[in-house]
């Protein structure tokens, strides 16, 4: 997510102290903090776990796409992006949020891409954020649109679209009642979207229909810890046993399958996205800020390809 300088010098001014000694029953242990991966990057974001247990992220300032193996070596994946933010994987390929540029790309990893969509069939994307595949092959995107953040605009909202692989039909609106749409993730079953809100408080929930429209909106849960009245809600992602990470400005809040809240998830630097991968799994790769975090987990993430 973009953010205007005030915001900024407000989060640097409430940098985070080291994981509570507690940890979170089932998911961190007590005394576990998350590690310094690499650090010198602009903005990094989209962490999205690789089948070999490596991952890919994004650095959103820099225009780059990166790869870290799994022996820890990271690389360029791509260049000259056009703010490329979320990113997921399907069928070998990579697909991408480019905000900037207004569109999502998709490519093979050796750098080359090509765009998906870049409108809604009736008008141009704003700036898409961040996306997820179901298990048909289709993805949902959020898109919180090209105005600023902050200050507020009345009654100014994003949108939430689901886009069918299969068909050539254009995108379908799920959801333009959403101020800053942002993060999102399905549940391990696929039957429930959620898809929290950068202003406000409120992680949404909706019921997943077989042609991938949604029903039945209700809030999964509200955020507890705020940030000058904020959420400040970006990346999501989910372990094996249903329980959902949030970054926020408050830290990665987790909270169980049913939306309670377990805890929160101290880091060095304001977080913005988080997914699991390594070898088993277990381990939570957590973008924040200049640096690229990694965090042992007690539960893994989802058997599932990326988030």
């Amino acid at each position: 997510m973009r953010i205007t300088a005030v915001l900024i010098l407000s989060l640097i001014a409430l940098q985070m102290a080291a994981q509570s000694p507690a940890g979170i029953p089932g998911a961190v242990a007590p005394g576990v903090q998350p590690e310094l991966v690499q650090e010198g990057f602009v903005f990094t974001e989209g962490p999205v776990g690789a089948a070999d247990g490596g991952l890919f992220f994004s650095d959103i300032r820099a225009k780059k796409v990166y790869r870290l193996d799994p022996a820890g070596k990271i690389t360029s994946a791509r260049e000259n992006t056009s703010g490329a933010n979320g990113l997921a994987l399907n069928s070998g390929e990579l697909y991408a949020a480019e905000g900037a540029g207004k569109l999502i790309s998709r490519g093979n990893h050796n750098g080359r891409a090509a765009t998906v969509l870049d409108s809604d069939g009736a008008q141009p994307l704003g700036a898409p954020n961040d996306l997820i595949f179901d298990a048909r092959g289709g993805f949902y995107f959020t898109d919180p649109g090209s105005a600023p953040m902050l200050p507020k605009i009345p009654g100014y909202h994003g949108k939430v679209y689901y886009v069918n692989t299969s068909s050539a039909r254009p995108p379908i609106v799920i959801d333009d009642q959403i101020t800053r749409p942002n993060g999102l993730t399905l549940t391990l079953d696929y039957k429930t979207l959620l898809v929290d809100d950068t202003l406000g408080d409120t992680i949404w929930a909706y019921d997943v229909q077989p042609d991938g429209s949604v029903k039945n909106k209700r809030a999964f849960a509200k955020i507890p810890q705020l940030t000058d009245g904020e959420g400040l809600a970006d990346g999501m992602c989910i372990d094996r046993d249903g329980r959902v990470y949030v970054t926020t400005g408050a830290g990665i809040q987790v909270f169980d399958k049913k939306g309670k809240v377990l805890g929160t998830i101290k880091t060095p630097r304001q977080p913005a996205n988080c997914a699991f991968s390594g070898p088993d799994k277990r381990t939570l790769y957590i973008t924040a800020r200049e640096g690229l975090y990694r965090l042992k987990m007690l539960s893994p993430g989802p058997a599932r390809l990326g988030k």
